[in-house]
């Protein structure tokens, strides 16, 4: 199809708000509803009326269609994303812990810095670089008195790798040659190398996701984890539910979180999410 030229104009809120209305919309509270237009955005807000359109291409509303419905669906989605969030914050926290000390143990202190260690030294070289920036940048006391004590470049890795990012962490281990480290790090998590490979990357960009309050709820995810075959846990049954929903997200954080009572937690607080959100 023809790519044309963008040409829709500025609207104010009450324009915004009235062409809602003349597309079928209903508005019990019109305060309420510029108020959130004014707060919120309509941008924002129209991903979860985009499931209420009868006709996506014009913009109709289906009969019966409320604005509230799809406030209380971002309500939900913000709660989730907040969850989901601070669950990560645990999957990240527990995953660097196990790389540092495993590869710390064999391989030495500087590991990282090895790129014999390392399958790509072009991948490497780049991830090495973002460390190197993010060492620079940090404003942590450790890292200030590593840099008055010592001369490496770079702290040894139990130091380094609490201020490299979550992405260039995942980098770093998807990089790494096949070998017994390497399945020791994936095993303890109960996945194949391979499949934690993939459901690193996709909580990485999960994370950023949610720390930039984009949509979650009835997301198609751009990063698609793969169905591990023969899991140490539990894990879905149903191997084609599709990987790039939500729900299969979700699936695999209960799965990171199986050996304590997270995982109860997060079924549990998502019951009680839907439960307060849909009833106001």
């Amino acid at each position: 199809m023809a790519k044309i030229p963008f040409s829709k104009t500025f609207l104010s809120y009450s324009d915004q708000l009235n062409l809602l209305k003349d597309r079928g919309l209903i508005i019990d509270d019109e305060g309420k509803a510029l108020h959130l237009l004014e707060h919120l955005s309509y941008y924002r807000l129209s991903g979860y009326w985009y499931p209420l359109l009868s006709d996506k291409e014009k913009h109709v509303f289906k009969s019966e269609a409320k604005f509230e419905n799809a406030f209380k669906i971002y309500c939900f989605d913000r709660e989730l994303r907040r969850l989901v969030l601070a669950e990560i914050e645990k999957i990240e926290v527990a995953v660097r812990s196990k790389i540092t000390y495993t590869l710390s143990k064999t391989k030495g202190a500087f590991w990282f810095q090895d790129a014999a260690m390392f399958s790509n030294p072009i991948i490497h070289a780049d991830t090495l670089s973002k460390i190197g920036q993010e060492f620079t940048r940090s404003d942590e006391e450790f890292i200030k008195a590593f840099k008055n004590k010592y001369s490496n470049p770079l702290p040894p890795s139990w130091i380094t790798m609490e201020i490299t990012s979550f992405g260039s962490l995942s980098m770093l281990y998807k990089n790494l040659k096949p070998g017994f480290e390497k399945r020791d790090i994936s095993h303890h998590f109960g996945l194949a190398d391979k499949v934690f490979e993939t459901w690193l990357h996709s909580l990485v960009y999960l994370r950023n996701v949610c720390a930039h309050h984009t949509r979650l709820w009835n997301r198609a995810m751009r990063i698609t984890p793969q169905m591990p075959l023969t899991p140490k846990k539990q894990f879905l049954k149903n191997v084609s539910i599709p990987k790039d929903r939500t729900y299969f997200i979700l699936c695999m954080i209960i799965f990171f979180t199986a050996n304590n009572k997270s995982g109860y937690y997060i079924c549990n607080t998502i019951q009680r999410i839907i439960s307060k959100v849909f009833q106001y």
